[in-house]
């Protein structure tokens, strides 16, 4: 049986508190798992068991012990993928709209995973649990780019990238209305609904940061594409921010609101079961040849054939 991952860090003058230096120098591991680990005794300061109270001055000596992931009961399923890229450590494929990226409640198969696991025998014996290679998600409904790790090395690497945004990331969005500007920026912090748990909501206070810039590729009466880059990557951050700020993506049933398509489009609404949101451009520095990876994607074939009946130039 694999045994624990150890980490060993020296800590910087005035560090402070344990878990928000363990954070800093540990970007791979969550707030949430770190502080785990404290609780149940894997990190030690200078030999001995740290508690959760425990305050860095500098130059103490700190063991991470990680345990491996429980078993995992997942399976393999025979799921046609498309692989733009792929080498020993990592591969990039590009998700269709309507598939779930890992098991969760309601979606035990037929998921990104599934596929994986079969297109990858060897990626379950990596350790890497329930989510074995996910570096990042996209939504069921959205379409495009995604990077998966073969091995633990590299997925520790790519999560680090993406900790200090160090990736690129656009997505092609059609929404309601036209925006005024030819480009915007969005900034603000991300959290539950405070009453719908299946939304996320800007929020005054708690939640976590996001950044999106957005630039008007097309126009058309009462609809436009945008090119958004995403500079954090929050859950539906997208999908909100472009709500919010009165430009739901047009399928997106659950933050389009009252928005409705021009008269001349309307049979869409039935037509179309996702948002039209597609992650175009995936950019990267590989973890392992230091070279710099890009890769584009087309967006589906739903996707060209609303922009066309709408008027609207993919570039």
């Amino acid at each position: 049986m694999e045994g624990p991952r150890e980490h060993r860090l020296t800590a910087t003058p005035g560090a402070g508190r344990l878990d928000r230096f363990l954070a800093e120098h540990l970007p791979e591991l969550s707030r949430a798992q770190l502080q785990a680990l404290i609780r149940a005794g894997e990190v030690e300061v200078d030999g001995a068991v740290a508690r959760p109270a425990t305050r860095l001055r500098g130059g103490e000596s700190v063991l991470v012990r990680v345990p491996p992931p429980p078993p995992s009961d997942l399976c393999a399923e025979d799921i046609p993928l498309r692989v733009l890229h792929e080498d020993q450590d990592l591969v990039v494929i590009e998700k269709p709209a309507g598939m779930v990226v890992h098991p969760a409640r309601g979606h035990h198969g037929g998921t990104l995973v599934n596929a994986l696991l079969h297109a990858l025998p060897g990626l379950e014996a990596q350790g890497l649990g329930e989510r074995p290679g996910i570096v990042h998600r996209i939504d069921k409904g959205t379409s495009g780019l995604l990077v998966v790790a073969r091995n633990d090395r590299t997925l520790r690497g790519l999560q680090a990238a993406f900790a200090v945004h160090d990736i690129e990331r656009e997505y092609l969005a059609v929404v309601h209305g036209v925006p005024r500007f030819l480009e915007g920026r969005i900034e603000n912090h991300l959290g539950r609904h405070p009453r719908d748990r299946l939304r996320f909501a800007a929020v005054a206070e708690g939640g976590k940061r996001a950044v999106t810039h957005w630039r008007k590729r097309a126009e058309a009466p009462g609809l436009a594409l945008l090119a958004c880059h995403l500079e954090t990557g929050r859950t539906h951050q997208i999908r909100v921010h472009l709500s919010e700020a009165g430009h739901p993506i047009v399928g997106d049933e659950l933050y389009r609101g009252r928005a409705r398509l021009p008269a001349s489009l309307q049979g869409w609404e039935e037509r179309l079961d996702h948002q039209l949101l597609h992650a175009a451009r995936l950019g990267f520095v590989h973890p392992s040849t230091g070279a710099r990876l890009s890769f584009q994607a087309a967006p589906p074939a739903d996707f060209v054939a609303f922009c066309a009946e709408a008027g609207l130039a993919i570039p």
